[in-house]
């Protein structure tokens, strides 16, 4: 009667894996693109580079059609640093939908799950990598041309469930700043990316540099050229510089995207050079009967 029991228990499991499965296949079959961002420590910016690219996406072309996943479980930061904190996830009919965040994106985070902001999430590997697999099968998207995936800070359990669930990853943006320890753990960052079959789109070096508004002058803070060399020397593309500017943290408070409110900032600049970078990487690896025929 016991075993009965258990294996009636087991093939149920089963379905519901199979199904989530097939919901998740139909759901990310919607996203055009799918992009990590990541990197091998924390205290980077990742957080902050993802949103900005997010709201660069969106104003290259994109509005309405961006979406962001906060995939850091133990640490969601995006609600904070694109006004959506307090925000709750809204169920319908067909499923659960996105908080809407400024230039329509869509944006999922484990915050919005909480009961305060002072909760904190006590789970183990299987917990967080249910959660994932749902935010992404249960979530009702939409048509998305981008989706990215902010992942935490090493190569754990929400980067490894990412890239076995999304095997058609189309790549990962990897995050540093200029200092030699950043440098020494991206190369693990893109070892795991390579195992793992994710192509690297490139590496960011974030913080590079310091311009003064008043003088102009340029102070190298955690010195500069870091994110290029590490590039050069593992043979991967490098994406860009972003240089340090006051108003990235005071915009990230106020939970409004920097690239929105100073478009013509050196910082914004730089997003925006990026994301031509990221979006030509992705063109050059279209398959020819992939592409629109005129």
């Amino acid at each position: 009667m016991g075993t009965t029991s258990s294996t009636r228990a087991i093939d149920e499991r089963r379905k519901q894996i199979l199904e989530q499965q097939q919901k998740l296949k139909a759901r990310m079959s919607k996203v055009k693109r799918k992009i990590a961002v990541m990197s091998g420590k924390g205290g980077v910016g990742k957080s902050t580079v993802t949103v900005n690219l997010a709201a660069a996406f969106a104003l290259h072309g994109h509005a309405n059609r961006v979406g962001i996943l906060d995939a850091d479980i133990h640490g969601p930061s995006v609600p904070k640093i694109i006004g959506l904190e307090g925000q709750r996830l809204q169920a319908g009919p067909s499923g659960i939908f996105p908080a809407t965040g400024p230039l329509g994106i869509r944006v999922v985070s484990m915050e919005f799950l909480l009961p305060d902001e002072n909760a904190p999430v006590i789970w183990r590997g299987p917990l967080k990598m249910t959660a994932i697999r749902q935010f992404l099968s249960d979530i009702v998207w939409g048509d998305l041309d981008f989706l990215l995936i902010d992942l935490p800070p090493g190569t754990g359990d929400e980067p490894l469930t990412v890239a076995q669930l999304l095997p058609e990853m189309d790549g990962v943006v990897i995050v540093t700043i200029p200092s030699e320890v950043s440098q020494i753990v991206v190369k693990r960052a893109v070892t795991f990316s390579g195992k793992l079959g994710m192509p690297i789109i490139g590496i960011v070096e974030n913080m590079s540099g310091f311009v003064c508004p008043k003088c102009g002058a340029r102070i190298d803070i955690f010195r500069s050229g870091g994110g290029k060399k590490i590039a050069e020397e593992l043979s991967v593309p490098f994406l860009g510089s972003i240089p340090i500017d006051q108003k990235v943290a005071e915009d990230s408070d106020k939970g409004m995207p920097f690239i929105i409110e100073h478009a013509d900032s050196p910082a914004s600049e730089a997003f925006m050079k990026i994301v031509k970078k990221i979006e030509a990487f992705l063109k050059s690896r279209e398959k020819p009967d992939s592409r629109t025929h005129e």
